[in-house]
């Protein structure tokens, strides 16, 4: 038997770990957790266990990967494939073999479950002010007596009919305007932008149209969520969302940035991936409704300041070095063919305005959706990601900064962590006095204790599951507020395991990895990091605000919604406020893009106040790294919880919390 063992990372789930020789992809799938497709159980016929093989080295994960790293190319596969798709080292997993180490992309289609995206839209008031109008308009054909052109002819209709000023005319419309318009016998429903210097037809379709769509996406550094909106009425038609599929070249903004400049067509490679994904969207999220990306005559999105680059396709190289500036602060406008997306023939693109080179539209979106300026409260709004960006103050004074939190939060950087997806434990709490866990799995409605072992079928730990799982332990007494595992506890769950210190939290027969489900000091060590990165940054804002304590936290990212407050507070991700007046607001950047989306004035807003709220640049203090330090520890150091305690007091645990 061949005992060499190659290492092996899936993307977009980030599950990773150490696979035998000669093994397939497949096997290694299952083996760390990973669901793949395979409809015809492995013999070779379905097709749908189609992956992909990175090719060249992958910094974050010290590997350099390679087709050539696994078995050769079997004809049984050729059918599968487009010459297109060979070249980009596409497999099946059933059939590739691995002889070392690589990284493999699982594309949606052939994701078993799918991932969960918790990106849903959230109930806001929202101005109905588009930028798009659309009216219908009746006109004589034209005769020998009457030869007037046909745009002429649209305009004077627009005018007799609607009142309207004659509009400028999309080059791309004007080519297809003359058979649209016999085709529909003149009776047609035309489109018209009106966000510029000068309102623009951006379609011309035959009869009358009842509605008319407009898309807002919010490209996150790990996922991307897109709203189908009526422009007409500020309805949302329908929400779709799939993993940013730019994961495979970089988990967070740094690995991203780093890919671009490393690789001679890396800013080409990033943003074909994002704007694929885009248009594979924007298919979805049409056809499940009866239309078609065509319909689509207006565009807003949000995303951090490397997600903009990328999307633009404006190497992002300065951001990534000191001072990192951005290549623009302001709004664009761009036309939606020119970047790729297969929309309505003059559809536009609004690319909201960036604050910092760390602080990108996404945040800015989270700005116009909360407005803080109108507030009298001290307040931090937090939109938990990869990166983790932070508003803090009122009507009086606005700053912002950005953190760098890392993966852990997704799971990434966690031994057993993985995306929120079936399967993953999402839910924990720990009896302080058996220490036992009892926990949630994604896709059961019951607890692990109220199924049997071989039901539970545990596969990983999803984000909300980490910080539970690191409070709990805490609470439990098991590790200490420095993050060490506490030494003589009776119970067979703390063990040394590869890592070091370890709970178990799941055995392995309550798994469907076939592996006990562990938490390690390692694990702990990563969230001390992702949290004290925030809690620091928290800090030295209120230091510049001249605040003593906060009077309301918010939660604005999709992943804030689905952590609990008091296991969040327990760890110290943020200062202590009374539980109550920490909340979430769900995915407020996609808020935001909406809001930019279906009201024209919103978009005014976000210009005026992007360049309003004052940046700080948490590098360059000098006591960041004394802040760091401190906010280690769980909850804090030295920093007083007195609401956390008050609420642990009720539990029997306020002794925790000094």
């Amino acid at each position: 038997m061949n005992d060499t063992t190659h290492k092996v990372i899936f993307q977009p789930s980030g599950s990773r770990g150490q696979i035998r020789d000669g093994r397939s992809i497949l096997e290694a799938s299952r083996e760390l957790g990973v669901d793949i497709e395979s409809v015809c159980g492995e013999k070779r016929t379905c097709g749908k266990c189609k992956i992909r093989i990175e090719d060249g080295f992958f910094e974050k994960f010290g590997v350099v990967s390679s087709p050539e790293h696994v078995s050769h190319r079997r004809p049984v596969e050729d059918k599968f494939f487009t010459p297109e798709r060979v070249q980009q080292g596409y497999r099946l997993a059933c059939t590739a073999k691995i002889h070392g180490d690589i990284v493999v992309f699982v594309p949606e289609e052939a994701r078993a479950g799918g991932q969960v995206v918790r990106k849903a839209v959230t109930d806001r008031k929202i101005n109905v002010n588009p930028t798009v109008h659309s009216y219908y308009i009746e006109m004589p054909p034209p005769t020998l007596h009457d030869p007037l052109g046909d745009y002429e002819r649209v305009c004077n209709a627009l005018e007799a009919q609607h009142a309207l000023e004659w509009p400028k005319m999309d080059y791309g419309v004007l080519l297809g305007m003359s058979d649209t318009l016999r085709d529909a016998q003149w009776k047609v429903t035309v489109s018209i932008w009106s966000g510029g210097k000068e309102p623009e037809i951006v379609r011309i379709a035959p009869g009358k149209i009842k509605r008319s769509l407009g898309l807002a996406v919010d490209v996150g550094t790990t996922t991307v969520a897109a709203y189908l909106c009526d422009l007409a009425t500020g309805e949302v038609i329908n929400t779709d969302s799939m993993m940013n599929p730019q994961v495979p070249y970089g988990e967070d903004v740094m690995s991203r940035i780093t890919y671009a400049m490393s690789h001679e067509d890396g800013i080409r490679t990033l943003r074909s991936a994002i704007i694929e994904g885009l248009n594979t969207l924007a298919a979805r999220v049409t056809e499940a409704v009866g239309f078609t990306p065509a319909d689509i005559l207006d565009m807003s999105i949000v995303g951090n300041t490397a997600m903009h680059h990328c999307f633009l396709g404006i190497y992002p190289e300065h951001l990534g070095l000191a001072p990192y500036a951005p290549a623009l602060h302001h709004s664009l406008d761009v036309k939606a063919r020119d970047m790729g997306l297969g929309f309505a023939p003059g559809a536009h693109v609004f690319v909201l305005p960036n604050e910092a080179g760390f602080v990108g539209a996404d945040n800015v979106g989270v700005l116009i959706a909360e407005e803080p300026w109108t507030k009298d409260d001290r307040q931090l709004i937090i939109d938990i990601g990869t990166n983790g960006e932070l508003i803090m103050g009122n009507r009086e004074r606005l700053i912002s900064a950005s953190c760098a939190t890392g993966p852990a939060f997704e799971g990434a950087q966690i031994h057993f962590g993985m995306r929120a997806a079936p399967g993953a434990i999402e839910k924990i709490y720990i009896n302080p006095e058996t220490k036992e866990p009892r926990y949630k799995v994604i896709g059961k409605e019951e607890w692990n204790d109220q199924l049997s072992p071989d039901e539970v079928g545990a596969k990983g730990i999803c984000g909300s599951g980490i910080i539970d799982a690191i409070a709990e332990l805490f609470k439990a007494g098991i590790i200490e507020k420095s993050g060490k595992f506490v030494k003589g506890i009776e119970t067979d769950r703390v063990r040394r395991g590869e890592q070091g210190d370890e709970y178990v939290l799941a055995w392995a027969n309550e798994t469907s990895v076939g592996r006990d489900i562990t938490i390690t000091i390692k694990d702990v060590r990563a969230v001390q990091l992702a949290k004290g990165a925030m809690y620091a940054g928290a800090k030295i804002m209120m230091q510049k605000l001249g605040y003593d304590a906060l009077d309301r936290v918010v939660l604005a990212g999709a992943f804030g919604s689905y952590i609990d407050r008091e296991e969040s507070l327990t760890i110290g991700m943020f200062p202590d406020v009374p539980i109550k007046k920490a909340y979430a607001v769900g995915n407020a950047a996609g808020d935001g893009a909406r809001m930019a989306l279906l009201d024209a004035n919103k978009r005014t807003e976000a210009d005026e106040w992007a360049r309003k709220v004052t940046y700080v640049e948490l590098s360059v203090e000098p006591t960041f790294e004394r802040q760091f330090m401190m906010a280690m520890h769980i909850p804090h150091m030295k920093d007083k919880f007195p609401q956390l305690k008050a609420a642990l007091e009720e539990e029997g645990l306020g002794e925790l919390v000094t």
